[in-house]
């Protein structure tokens, strides 16, 4: 970042000083402007600074800073601990990323050596989000022992987490046990009487086909081949297209099939 930021100015400079170059010459401004392809605004601005506008860098505003007093506290208590401090802001309200809470914490407050001697249990790292969906549709006996103590760890977080575990575990089970038929109202009912708006969108398009989700989550028999053909046959065409015709394609496509 910082290589192209320079390279960026290294440009800019170059053009400020094509610009004094033709003014020195007697060509106008916006005879300037079309010469070096800029605005006429910013030539009469550039002109009218006598030196090289240096650009100040962006200033962007963060969740945390509005959390940075009791961030400060906190250190200063002795809690270094960036996941447990990441689970406090999250409780008062705080909807950013751990990472911005974890790159504020090293780049602001002081370091040394870390005292987590305040928290009540040494808490790693979170999984990121990509991590976490994983841990949750996994089946639980096909986790290792590490991913079981960060699925643990997960679920503690906050009781919604705990409660999404299970509805997204139970609507697993369903779909691997083929027990939709039994099951799927009282699924549905569980997730419209929680606090839980991605499940409750997701029972919303349920409810909009249910007897096709019914189905699928009840009979043996499914549209797979269908769509793996369909698939196959799309990969083909896109191939060919713009350097093949008709009959070179349904060759190709009775060879696959």
């Amino acid at each position: 970042m910082e290589h192209l930021q320079q390279s960026r100015r290294e440009e800019r400079l170059a053009r400020y000083e094509q610009v004094i170059t033709l003014h020195k010459q007697g060509v106008s401004q916006a005879g300037i402007a079309r010469q070096v392809g800029m605005g006429a605004s910013t030539v009469q601005r550039w002109l009218a600074a006598g030196t090289f506008p240096e650009r100040k860098p962006r200033e962007q505003a963060s969740q945390v800073d509005r959390y940075l007093p009791y961030l400060r506290e906190r250190w200063e208590d002795g809690c270094h601990n960036m996941a447990h401090l990441f689970g406090e802001l999250t409780e008062q309200g705080y909807q950013g990323s751990y990472a911005s809470v974890r790159d504020t914490l090293v780049r602001l407050l002081p370091t040394g050596h870390k005292n987590q001697a305040c928290c009540e249990s040494v808490t790693p790292a979170l999984p990121t989000s990509r991590q976490a969906a994983f841990l949750l549709l996994r089946r639980p006996e096909k986790l290792c022992i590490e991913e079981q103590e960060q699925l643990s760890k997960l679920r503690l977080i906050h009781p919604e987490v705990d409660l999404a575990y299970d509805l997204v575990q139970q609507f697993a089970r369903m779909l691997r046990t083929r027990t939709g038929a039994e099951y799927l109202d009282t699924w549905l009912d569980q997730v419209e009487h929680s606090n839980l708006p991605e499940l409750q969108s997701f029972v919303t398009g349920v409810k909009k086909d249910k007897a096709a989700v019914r189905a699928g989550l009840t009979w043996r028999i499914n549209n797979g081949m269908v769509e793996g053909h369909v698939t196959k046959l799309k990969l083909i065409k896109r191939q060919g297209y713009g350097r093949a015709g008709f009959p070179l394609l349904r060759k190709r496509v009775l060879h696959a099939l």
